[in-house]
């Protein structure tokens, strides 16, 4: 209990209204973090390409040309940008092979794999939920007209 006292007083900001009243913000606590690592990771994992290049890539190594084939409307900058910041994260490996043409592959690495499992999750829900969100956005943009 004195661990979350102590987390909560961290993560808690005061301010006063114009009447002078106190208040207080509870600011975002997840797992001792306070936002940076979240969002960090978040911001990776969280663009479409990264979720279609990992989804892509539970099926094994691939070339990058069958990779950007396998995933429609990726641009060949995207696709290059996106495998360059996962295998900065660690999530993918880029093997080179000294062959005449060139070869590269690209593979999940053991983090990249533990991934699929939440990123399939959050596809499952998006098509689950996706004729509802539909909805509500078409009664939104008619109520805002």
């Amino acid at each position: 209990m004195r661990e979350f006292q102590d987390a909560y007083k961290r993560h808690t900001r005061v301010r006063y209204s114009q009447d002078g009243d106190r208040m207080t913000d509870s600011l975002c606590v997840v797992h001792g973090d306070d936002g940076p690592m979240i969002r960090s990771v978040l911001d990776r994992i969280c663009d479409k390409w990264t979720l279609l290049i990992v989804s892509t890539l539970q099926r094994g190594r691939m070339r990058f040309t069958e990779l950007q084939r396998s995933i429609p409307g990726v641009s060949q900058r995207m696709l290059s940008l996106t495998l360059r910041h996962l295998e900065r994260d660690g999530l993918v490996v880029r093997t080179a092979y000294a062959e005449v043409p060139p070869r590269v592959e690209y593979a999940l690495t053991d983090t990249g794999a533990t991934l699929i499992e939440p990123a399939l999750a959050l596809a499952s829900w998006a098509v689950a939920n996706g004729p509802t969100i539909e909805a509500s956005r078409l009664s939104f943009d008619a109520r805002s007209s």
